[in-house]
């Protein structure tokens, strides 16, 4: 793909072109990835759920508790709202 620019707006946003979203699958709503890669940063399409997003929603602070699916579920959902809600 051939290099592509997006100006940042005042308020810190930036649009991704199309051939990228297209590239990373990504639309409304999806979550990208900023890693800092020494002189370069890398954006990526992040995962639905991370493995600490997971551990966190099951566990949470207790060692072991039995849960049903839908309880595991639900606690995923719960935790991932919670750490992307907007401020």
């Amino acid at each position: 793909m051939a290099i592509v620019r997006s100006k940042v707006t005042a308020q810190g946003q930036v649009s991704v072109p199309a051939a990228v979203r297209r590239k990373l699958g990504v639309g409304p709503g999806s979550m990208l990835e900023w890693a800092d890669e020494g002189d370069k940063v890398i954006i990526r399409r992040a995962g639905r759920f991370s493995s600490e997003d997971i551990h966190q929603a099951v566990f949470g602070k207790r060692l072991f508790e039995t849960k049903t699916v839908d309880q595991l579920k639900e606690a995923i959902r719960t935790y991932v709202r919670k750490r992307n809600a907007r401020d």
